[in-house]
């Protein structure tokens, strides 16, 4: 299968695919509302203003697999995430990335890039940088806060 045919439901519930990030930087990342690492989407917001408008596209996948440290209804995670950090980017239907029930995208993002220990996700906050052509060229763990991330940000969008 194809990265960017890769079938996607957003926080509204609409599908869409991959395809319509076909060319640009992603950095994707499954988050959760009452984590430790929560504030991060102060910074993944920022990231998200900045590089927007050079081709980066920021995508949250709301996760409780940890913990149950997800609000649990779609319109809770959304307004959660934009009255207390004014995400903008586009957020995904609640998402599984590991285990029989891991999302497709999350499947592939393990499979090209893994963690310290193994390809499993290990916590929330997991952040994947694709580059313009589906390639996986970067995985960071929970605890790295995604400003420190912009180096290699920058260097894709150059290319």
């Amino acid at each position: 299968m194809n990265f960017y045919d890769i079938e996607l439901t957003t926080i509204k519930g609409e599908k869409q695919t991959l395809n319509q990030y076909e060319g640009q930087v992603l950095l994707i990342v499954n988050t959760a509302s009452k984590c430790g690492f929560t504030p991060q989407f102060k910074a993944l917001e920022e990231i998200n203003q900045k590089y927007s408008s050079q081709g980066l596209t920021v995508l949250g996948f709301p996760c409780d697999q940890f913990m149950n440290q997800e609000l649990s209804g779609a319109n809770e995670i959304e307004s959660f995430c934009q009255l207390n950090y004014g995400v903008t980017f586009p957020l995904f239907e609640k998402t599984d990335v590991n285990g029989k029930n891991a999302h497709p995208v999350f499947k592939y993002l393990c499979s090209q890039q893994k963690g310290l220990f193994s390809k499993q996700i290990k916590w929330n906050f997991t952040k994947f940088l694709v580059d313009t052509n589906g390639n996986v060229v970067a995985r960071f763990a929970p605890k790295t806060d995604p400003l420190e991330m912009i180096g290699d940000i920058e260097k894709l969008l150059q290319k």
